[in-house]
């Protein structure tokens, strides 16, 4: 009986420590556990994914060098890999995007794709550069008057791509033609020549004419033009001045066949004075 006396009231003072002991563990068990949520898995960080490449579309001359970014939103972001046939030049990089420059773009049309890989998920973005060549000159032959038509001889050269180039002629400021060359698919620099003949007319003395040639590409738009001509009757084409050195050739071997006619009477009379 008193043995187990002394042995209940050993229980009873041991068990607050005993207490103390196991909630000290269950806060250091606690403690160990993240504060603020768990770690992202990767589901979670792909859910809102996205991949930018900057600009989308560019339209720049022929020969240009060119910038284009990629970025992405990605929490462990691995290095975007950029997809082209253009020569590459300098690459900057900062906190979620890279610069990538492109040298000497000659290729008419080009897709650039950037691609980035996030928690093993690859997404990518598409960029497209476009080149183009202004006319190198836009030049206007002097009018030719064959008959009764004015014939109008426009040059343009060294332009790219044609395909894209209207051809307007002007009288006195008023377009008198206009051609669009969409029929041409060729991707080379080239020289375009455009003959337009009109009716001419009386009040047609002293107007001037001119030439434009305009590329029309996605809004951006380069022209030319080509210094003034004006319109005269006096201006005459190849058969014509033949013709008229024909006419006045003969008209001179008239006038000198009658003035020798003449003298030989004169003489004659003389003679028999």
């Amino acid at each position: 009986m008193g043995f187990l006396l002394c042995f209940s009231l050993l229980v009873l003072l041991a068990a607050p420590y005993l207490e103390g002991g196991s909630a000290q563990r269950h806060r250091a068990v606690r403690a160990q556990r993240p504060r603020g949520g768990s770690s992202p898995m990767p589901s979670e960080t792909t859910a809102s994914f996205w991949v930018s490449i900057s600009p989308k579309l560019m339209t720049v001359e022929l020969g240009s060098s060119v910038w284009l970014n990629c970025s992405s939103n990605c929490p462990l972001l691995e290095s975007p890999v950029l997809h082209t046939g253009l020569r590459r030049g300098l690459t900057l990089s900062g906190p979620n995007w890279v610069s990538f420059q492109l040298l000497d773009v000659r290729t008419w049309s080009s897709d650039v794709r950037c691609f980035v890989t996030c928690a093993r998920v690859t997404r990518g973005a598409t960029a497209r550069i476009n080149t183009y060549k202004g006319p190198q000159s836009v030049i206007l032959e002097p009018p030719v008057l064959e008959g009764r038509e004015h014939t109008l001889r426009c040059h343009v050269t060294h332009v790219f791509p044609v395909r894209f180039l209207v051809v307007t002629l002007r009288r006195s400021g008023r377009v008198i033609y206009s051609e669009s060359l969409e029929r041409f698919t060729g991707l080379d620099l080239a020289n375009v020549t455009l003959t337009y003949a009109f009716p001419a007319k009386p009040n047609d003395y002293g107007q001037l004419v001119t030439c434009h040639a305009h590329l029309n590409l996605d809004g951006l738009v380069v022209h030319g033009s080509s210094a003034p001509m004006a319109l005269s009757f006096l201006t005459w084409s190849t058969r014509s001045k033949a013709l008229a050195s024909t006419c006045i050739a003969a008209l001179v071997g008239i006038l000198l066949a009658v003035g020798a006619a003449c003298l030989r009477k004169y003489l004659l009379m003389q003679s028999r004075a």
